[in-house]
């Protein structure tokens, strides 16, 4: 095979940090190479490089054997190059055609062409298996369909070099299994392709060869890559052996802690009823659509129900009060961490301290104070990589983002937490460091309601498990009755005939 891209002892500075230190491997044409490593090893800063929203302090990129210096976007584009961002380029209030062809609006006689616009997008929307109308407005979509209009803008523009980062973190399994046949494609057509991804099973599967980065260096490179290279690229990874990322630690149970008394609301079509104990988490399973997160707005107060209460140690919350369930002790990580769980141009340390700041009294000195050390043991506490607790949030990787969000509620002493795909895009030592911070607050009598649609996870970090489908409650297991059969019977439709995917251990 050619080579079709090569990175050639690239590096990258920031204030205070080395986000790349030397980084050089290469992608032939009809290769899929699987990028991975731990948050903060540096694999987005690489990808912003290629995509030419960075240049490289050191090195040099060739594409086809052509050096090539990028000095914005466009001059990537041009060169064949499309990237698939984890956190989507695109515009909520244009249609999904608009969002597809943005920058390459088809036009005649100085107007954009609307028929050619709604063919060309039509055209790939059926590709992706997508049953989306072009004229759609796109911030009507869920997620996962937002993800695969990301996608097929990329196939519009026939790229050559193309990176995906972390694409199915929001997917369905019907639209996982549509893009993995779609690289299939891509592959055959002589594409290079860069993959990103902290699901294991995905890269042994799709992948070719894999690129280990640690801390903004060049670890290894393993080829052919398979399901035998796993505690090899793990340990890679992580610069430790990583045997079990979950354990699982039983604890004592207290008293009732948090009520979900027949509850209906959007989202949630029939009366629903939990309760989460002190020391107790609670695991929510569910697919793609299922209610989970509907479930977690009404508990917190960022809807409100048709019908029934939220109790907190017996006292019912007002309905539709995030202030209220605040003030009792709820703490929320939403699934969509930089639309809803961040203030970007924020610093570190203003997002820490963001659920603290309206609990506490003092003189402004001593709260100033008390919010710089607060926000200081969080980092630390939750192994935040940061330069500074000033840097802004935007600039740390979404793992590192995510340890903050959580962190914020720490900082905010709740004592419930309501997480919402709590590891989404995390590699498996960070997510191995969180689950082990959740077990420690649940053994100080802490109560977590988590939602996460890895199978794997919930088996292994819940005491029960309690599965929705289509807004309905469909049980609770205890953990010593689950297993991914039941779950996964539990969780589809009744008239479905679909399969998913066991997922792999990691």
């Amino acid at each position: 095979m050619s080579e079709r891209l090569r990175f050639d002892h690239v590096g990258k500075r920031f204030p205070g940090v080395v986000a790349l230190d030397d980084i050089s491997f290469t992608v032939a044409a009809g290769e899929v190479r699987a990028l991975i490593g731990e948050n903060g090893a540096g694999k987005s800063t690489l990808l912003k490089i290629l995509s030419g929203q960075y240049r490289p302090d050191a090195g040099t990129l060739a594409v086809d054997g052509r050096s090539c210096a990028f000095h914005r976007p466009r001059d990537a584009q041009d060169a064949g190059i499309a990237i698939i961002h984890q956190e989507l380029q695109l515009v909520p209030d244009l249609s999904v055609a608009e969002n597809l062809m943005l920058g390459t609006l088809p036009a005649r006689g100085g107007w954009v062409d609307r028929a050619d616009l709604h063919a060309r997008a039509a055209s790939v929307l059926a590709r992706l298996g997508e049953e989306i109308a072009p004229d759609t407005r796109l911030g009507s979509l869920s997620i996962g369909q937002r993800q695969m209009v990301e996608i097929g803008r990329a196939l519009l523009r026939d790229a050559r070099i193309i990176a995906f980062d972390e694409p199915t973190s929001s997917l369905s399994a019907r639209e996982t299994d549509r893009l993995m046949a779609i690289i299939g494609e891509l592959r055959a057509g002589g594409a290079a392709i860069l993959y990103v991804s902290h699901r294991m099973e995905e890269v042994y599967a799709l992948a070719d060869s894999a690129t280990v980065l640690r801390d903004g260096r060049h670890v290894t490179d393993v080829s052919p890559i398979g399901p035998s290279d796993a505690d090899r690229l793990i340990a890679a990874m992580a610069g430790r052996e990583i045997a079990d990322i979950y354990h699982y630690r039983p604890r004592a149970k207290g008293r009732e802690a948090l009520t979900i008394d027949a509850i209906t609301g959007p989202g949630v079509r029939a009366p629903l009823s939990l309760q989460v104990a002190e020391g107790e988490i609670l695991g929510l399973f569910g697919l793609v659509g299922a209610g989970r997160s509907e479930l977690f707005r009404l508990v917190y107060g960022a809807a409100r129900p048709s019908a029934g209460r939220v109790l907190r140690d017996g006292v019912a919350l007002p309905p539709g009060d995030p202030r209220a369930a605040i003030a009792a002790g709820l703490g929320l990580c939403p699934e969509d961490r930089k639309d809803a769980g961040l203030i970007p141009l924020a610093s570190v340390r203003e997002n820490i301290a963001m659920g603290w700041r309206n609990l506490r009294g003092g003189t402004p000195w001593l709260r100033r104070r008390a919010e710089r050390d607060g926000a200081a043991a969080v980092i630390a506490d939750m192994r935040v990589k940061t330069a500074s607790a000033e840097t802004p949030i935007a600039q740390l990787s979404g793992g590192n983002q995510q340890k903050a969000v959580i962190g914020r509620w720490l900082m905010a002493e709740a004592r419930v937490l309501l997480l919402d795909e709590p590891t989404r895009g995390i590699d498996v030592g960070a997510r191995s460091e969180i689950y082990d911070r959740l077990y420690r607050f649940a053994e100080a009598g802490g109560s977590v309601l988590f939602a996460s649609s890895d199978m794997a996870e919930v088996l292994g970090v819940a005491d029960r498990i309690a599965v929705m489908r289509e807004g309905t409650l469909a049980a609770v297991i205890p953990r010593e009755q689950a297993n991914a059969e039941t779950l996964l019977r539990l969780a589809l439709p009744e008239s479905t005939t679909s399969s998913v995917r066991e997922p792999m251990p990691v």
